[in-house]
């Protein structure tokens, strides 16, 4: 068992490390990292320690951070430049001024302007970015070549932005089959490919038994299809077949199938709308997700009182768990990465809101407490356990 366990948080201002001892129950902060970029998602090896952190914005550009000694010293690998080096090289002495530097010719300047998921498989280390471009490294971050087969899919012309642009925001690797990947991209669903990024199928296609509810939103399914707007995904971990579960815009989904067809478990949630979804690291039957009013209503805990839901049986039935979370006037929102379980017995969950809070559950979301206030907003959490 790990002796240690990190939270990596990434927020609007920079990667912060909470981290505890093996009983969970004592969090140290640490940071701000990463020259206070926006951190949309970051991941760590269990085996090395090693840390990875992706983001940027149009001002700063896009980039992902490496740090090889648990977050004490960091690297950036610049995929694309953005305003702040356009401004620095136009006016050369003004930046000198301010004890700024621009940064040389970035590869993909002009092509993306941030990056929003990281995903780890075997030797490769992948990143997804907006608009939905999808990048592999084959020496740990520092070096990047993008992956054209996804961009070549029949499909492509025809894909649409979400509200925040067209992004590749979830990469899920398959912990066997080094060569099989999985992607969410808002607004244009569910890929899969077994060939390391060569080829890709498109998987939005609803289970012949799951039942359709019209909807006149753009990105609402038709014909069959789930959701455009695939939320987040994730595998059932320890599962012997292809087990994934999706926070669709339009609804919770599983797939027994590798993603090849959805069957809807909605039913039983207080609304279709949410952002996260997270698995029990060795019960695949056991998910959790935190069910938000959907658009026009705020996005905000349904009658603002937060209720993480818990599925024991993979969602044929839902029951709320609040003990420790506000009940009342709680306005905050959880977005698509800010959910994350660990590798314990009983498992353990965490979140992350657009107010600054971290919140925890040693028992599987029975009992909650808040592990962290005042951060910036919370853009995504991961586990990080080393033995």
């Amino acid at each position: 068992m790990a002796d240690t366990i990190t939270l990596l948080v990434g927020t609007t201002k920079g990667l912060f490390l909470l981290e505890s001892d093996a009983g969970r129950q004592n969090w140290q902060p640490r940071g701000p990292y990463c020259d206070l970029w926006s951190i949309n998602h970051a991941i760590g090896d269990p085996e090395t320690g090693t840390l990875w952190a992706a983001g940027g914005d149009g001002w700063s550009g896009a980039g992902v951070w490496t740090s090889g000694d648990g977050g004490d010293s960091w690297s950036l690998a610049k995929l694309a430049n953005g305003d702040a080096d356009k401004w620095m090289a136009a006016e050369p002495e003004v930046a000198e001024q301010l004890g700024m530097t621009p940064a040389p010719p970035a590869p993909f300047t002009d092509e993306i302007e941030a990056l929003w998921s990281l995903g780890l498989s075997g030797g490769l280390l992948y990143a997804g970015a907006k608009p939905a471009t999808l990048f592999v490294s084959k020496d740990g971050g520092v070096n990047w070549s993008k992956l054209d087969g996804l961009n070549r899919h029949p499909s492509a012309e025809d894909w649409q932005p979400g509200a925040v642009g067209l992004t590749l925001h979830t990469i899920v690797p398959h912990p066997e089959k080094l060569e099989t990947l999985w992607i969410g991209i808002s607004a244009a669903g569910v890929f899969m490919t077994e060939d390391g990024g060569e080829s890709w199928d498109r998987m939005n296609r609803r289970s012949n038994d799951s039942v359709q509810a019209p909807s006149s939103h753009p990105a609402a399914g038709v014909d069959g299809e789930t959701g455009l707007c695939v939320h987040n995904m994730v595998r059932a971990k320890g599962d012997g077949g292809d087990l994934l579960y999706q926070q669709n815009h339009h609804g919770v989904f599983r797939s027994a199938d590798g993603g090849r067809s959805w069957h809807e478990i909605t039913n039983g949630l207080p609304s279709t709308f949410g952002f996260p979804i997270a698995v029990h690291h060795s019960d695949p039957k056991t998910i959790w997700t935190l069910p938000l009013n959907g658009d026009a209503q705020g996005r905000f805990p349904p009658d603002a009182s937060a209720a993480v839901y818990r599925s024991r049986d993979g969602g044929d039935s839902w029951d709320a768990m609040r003990a420790g979370l506000p009940q009342d006037h709680c306005y905050f929102t959880v977005l698509r990465q800010a959910m994350a379980s660990d590798f314990r017995d009983p498992g353990g969950v965490y979140f992350g809101t657009n107010t600054g809070s971290v919140f925890a559950t040693r028992d599987e979301g029975d009992s909650w407490s808040e592990i962290a206030r005042h951060l910036p907003t919370v853009l995504c959490v991961e586990v990080l356990e080393r033995a």
